[in-house]
């Protein structure tokens, strides 16, 4: 499975271990996610596209190089907000779109109830943040919506996912490529990755109960 890449580097190991802890708190547990996911990006943009570009220097002048097609990214919210900054912060040109998709907590199946997404060219790359892949319900309904609209390069960014989530994932959508800075065990009897993060979005935002 080639299109899968475990990202492995000791600053990833180092702040997941952070990320992972329960005592770590909701601003530092944003900041973790941001930095982890700023990390992912460089291996993961590494097939954009270039083009030539003449600019001038203070010395000289001289052929530069930059993006050749344009980059929307597309966080699932909600959790997937709290990778956006990371990525706009790295390519701020980048389009944004949003899909809000919940998961029913008896069923586990996904359902959709926000969706704005801009204008996907042939030659877009699209990337998607998302930062849990439990059983993959969640990615293939923003995938197959995703492709609906003309996307044809479709990359994705997560922190943590399980075989399962991968395989299904897989099985509907080989063409795309994921990158994981870990592969975890397996998933609870309430669908939650194991030893996973806990609730992602209620710990980026303070709302656990």
């Amino acid at each position: 499975m080639n299109q899968i890449h475990l990202v492995s580097h000791p600053l990833i190991s180092h702040k997941l271990t952070i990320l992972r802890d329960k005592q770590t708190e909701s601003n530092y547990f944003r900041h973790m996610v941001k930095e982890i996911t700023q990390l992912l990006m460089f291996p993961a943009t590494q097939a954009l596209a270039l083009q030539h570009k003449q600019i001038t220097t203070p010395v000289t002048t001289m052929t530069g190089q930059t993006l050749q097609s344009s980059v929307i990214v597309i966080p699932i919210m909600r959790a997937g907000l709290g990778m956006l900054d990371a990525f706009t912060d790295m390519i701020p040109t980048a389009q944004v779109g949003h899909i809000g998709i919940v998961r029913d907590e008896k069923t586990l199946q996904p359902t959709t109830y926000i969706e704005k997404i801009p204008f996907i060219a042939a030659k877009t790359s699209v990337f998607i943040l998302d930062p849990m892949l439990a059983t993959g319900g969640t990615l293939v309904k923003a995938i197959d919506r995703l492709k609906e609209k003309g996307a044809k390069n479709i990359t994705y960014l997560g922190l943590v996912g399980v075989q399962t989530g991968i395989d299904y994932v897989v099985k509907h959508h080989p063409d795309v490529v994921m990158y994981l800075a870990a592969r975890d065990s397996h998933l609870n009897e309430k669908g939650y990755i194991v030893p996973g993060l806990g609730d992602c979005g209620d710990r980026l935002y303070g709302t656990e109960h």
